[in-house]
């Protein structure tokens, strides 16, 4: 889908603040109420927008420890992949599953109260996963910048 510098101007306000009203959102873009919901709904029947989400602070939850845990899988089996990221969606405290090519195979994104409790899920849910050959963990110390937009 081809944007031009009006869909760009409403993408960057809706990156900015989802929670605007069209009205507020046509507005700051520049553009009459009317093209902007027409724009949106082009936007989203192109496959641009995908829908809204809510950001939850996990850390003013009590979640104090993330890590990133980077595998690499015995590929011996060739459900091995199909496998471990079906075992790996059933641990709740999986945020984020992605998959690579390259010696790296999977990386789970994981929360815990704090590092007892971190303990306790590597050992009971995340050794226990299926066809792992190797296992690198990553301590998360601080977010620098977050990709929640694209440059437009």
């Amino acid at each position: 889908m081809r944007l031009d510098d009006t869909d760009r101007r409403l993408l960057r306000q809706f990156m900015a603040e989802p929670t605007l009203t069209t009205a507020d959102l046509a507005m700051r873009a520049g553009v009459t109420e009317a093209t902007c919901w027409r724009r949106l709904e082009r936007l989203r029947k192109g496959g641009v927008l995908t829908g809204q989400q809510a950001v939850i602070d996990w850390r003013a939850l009590g979640w104090a420890v993330e890590v990133s845990l980077r595998f690499t899988l015995d590929k011996t089996d060739p459900r091995a992949f199909d496998e471990f990221i079906a075992a790996a969606r059933e641990v709740p405290e999986v945020l984020e599953i992605q998959t690579f090519l390259g010696r790296v195979d999977v990386r789970l994104n994981v929360i815990a109260r704090d590092m007892a409790h971190y303990q306790q899920i590597y050992r009971d849910r995340i050794l226990t996963l299926p066809h792992i050959s190797d296992i690198e963990s990553l301590m998360h110390l601080a977010e620098i910048k977050r990709g929640d937009g694209v440059p437009l």
